[in-house]
C-alpha cells in the first residue's frame, strides 16, 4: 500500500519533508516512528488524514502521515 509520510520541524533534520512509502499491510504509525528511529518521547501530535492518533493506529492505502514533535520554548 501507498501512504504519505511528512515530517515535521527538528523531525526533518537529516531526513524528509514528504515522501510517498511503500507498506505492508496491517503497518502501524508506531512502525513508521520506530522506522525513522523518531524518539517516542520527542513525540507530538500524529495525524492521519487531517485527525489526531495514536502510535497504535493501523494505516491504509491512501493514508497522509504528519508526525510533529513536542513544541519547546518558554
Amino acid at each position: 500500500m501507498l501512504v504519505k509520510v511528512k515530517l515535521f520541524a527538528t523531525f526533518r533534520t537529516g531526513r524528509f519533508k514528504a515522501k510517498d512509502s511503500i507498506m505492508d499491510e496491517g503497518t502501524t504509525v508506531g512502525w513508521v516512528v520506530d522506522s525513522l528511529h523518531l524518539p517516542r518521547e520527542e513525540l507530538g501530535i500524529i495525524f492521519l488524514n487531517g485527525h489526531a492518533v495514536t502510535p497504535e493506529t493501523v494505516l491504509n492505502d491512501g493514508d497522509t502521515l504528519s508526525i510533529f514533535p513536542m513544541v519547546g520554548g518558554g
